[in-house]
């Protein structure tokens, strides 16, 4: 029997209602089924009715439970019923379901990712970090040193940690109630990591993600252990090219960079803003001659490896995302990265990154409890539930 569950306007108990849908998508799930969700709004002219479908909603409840609420509270009417059945993950015809050549990603619908997208990006975030999906908080930093997977282990004792110590990305999750926590996962070393984590990542919509690196200093007057906050990316990553072309502009969330800048500025840090440079090329130093021009030209202030990256899919999913990186070289002017040095380095900044960036995180979850606005993510025609309003 197809089950049907709906919230009308006239619902007196909004939140209860929203967490028995909650339960019954849940329970079609663990039945073997995807659950529909169609949303009906008076209020839109041209979109009233809106729909999607639903895979693994335990993994991301918090989420639906707010966007739902936020739509019923509005007057919407919510409808929930069973769907298809959950695609085999060994089928032939995955790829073919989760295709994203032609995605659309401004078309109206109540979900960004089709339910097949979301099983496979689950299972793979579970292989990657040796951790639950559910287990992800709202606000997830990205790094590629064991170092501040160390320095996060001491701030939060109690994480949760990785299941075996030979997973590709190791993982912290310091849990909070309605996943309000934080998650630090080391993604290792370049921009093919970073595409591959975020592109995964993005089904669990988290609040905000957070770049925390170090780069090379390329003006005069940076010293090593500044702090830099990207304004903006110059790609030469790459890996992203063909699905957003770099004529696209590609800046960080300026209300999430406003509270870094608090935090760095209330310590007394130095820190410098600008454009960051991204590159495939951990040896771009090597063929100096064709990467001055760019830098040059794009004013930059520091190279680094992942951080356009993370910008470039936090833009495409309608992720919050900013960078906090660490000057921890300055190639162009005679101080290379060399080992007594950058240990050195490492060992007196790697606990204040974490700081910094946890007070930060502090910062927007009082002033922006249902997460960041992303109104400068979202394109004309948008998917309903792809971020917070």
């Amino acid at each position: 029997m197809n089950e049907t569950y709906r919230i009308s306007p006239e619902t007196e108990d909004i939140a209860a209602a929203i967490e028995q849908a909650c339960e019954l998508m849940e329970r079609f799930y663990e039945d073997g089924r995807y659950s529909k969700v169609t949303v009906l709004r008076h209020w839109s002219k041209h979109n009233p009715t809106i729909s999607g479908k639903i895979a693994r909603p335990g993994a991301y409840r918090w989420y639906l439970r707010r966007e739902l609420y936020k739509l019923a509270a509005k007057g919407a009417e919510i409808e929930i019923t069973q769907s298809q059945p959950r695609i085999d993950l060994n089928s032939p015809n995955l790829l073919t379901a989760i295709d994203e050549s032609e995605f659309d990603q401004t078309r109206k619908k109540v979900f960004l990712f089709g339910p097949e997208r979301v099983e496979l990006s689950l299972e793979r975030l579970e292989h990657y970090t040796g951790t639950r999906a559910e287990d992800f908080q709202r606000f997830v930093f990205l790094t590629n040193y064991h170092m501040h997977m160390d320095a996060f282990r001491k701030l939060h004792p109690n994480s949760i940690e990785s299941s075996r110590p030979d997973v590709q990305m190791p993982t912290l999750h310091s849990v909070s109630p309605d996943s309000n926590g934080l998650t630090i996962v080391n993604i290792g070393v370049g921009p093919s990591n970073a595409k591959n984590f975020t592109d995964h990542l993005a089904v669990l919509r988290p609040d905000a993600m957070l770049m925390i690196g170090h780069c090379a200093g390329i003006r005069n007057h940076q010293e090593i252990g500044d702090f830099v906050l990207a304004t903006s990316y110059m790609r030469d990553d790459h890996v992203l090219d063909d699905t957003l072309p770099r004529s696209v502009p590609v800046t960080p969330s300026f209300l999430f960079n406003r509270s870094l800048a608090r935090v760095l500025e209330e310590r007394k840090l130095p820190y410098r803003i600008g454009v960051v440079y991204t590159t495939a090329d951990r040896n771009w130093e090597l063929a100096i001659s064709r990467k001055l021009a760019d830098l040059k030209a794009s004013r930059s202030i520091g190279v680094d490896m992942e951080s356009a990256t993370v910008a470039a899919n936090g833009f495409r999913y309608r992720i919050p995302s900013a960078s906090l990186l660490c000057v921890s070289d300055k190639p162009l002017h005679g101080s290379p990265k060399l080992p007594r040095a950058a240990n050195d380095f490492y060992q007196a900044t790697k606990s204040l990154h974490i700081e910094i960036a946890e007070e930060a995180i502090n910062g927007i979850r009082s002033v922006f409890p249902d997460g960041l606005p992303t109104t400068d993510l979202r394109a004309m025609d948008d998917p309903l539930l792809g971020c917070p309003c």
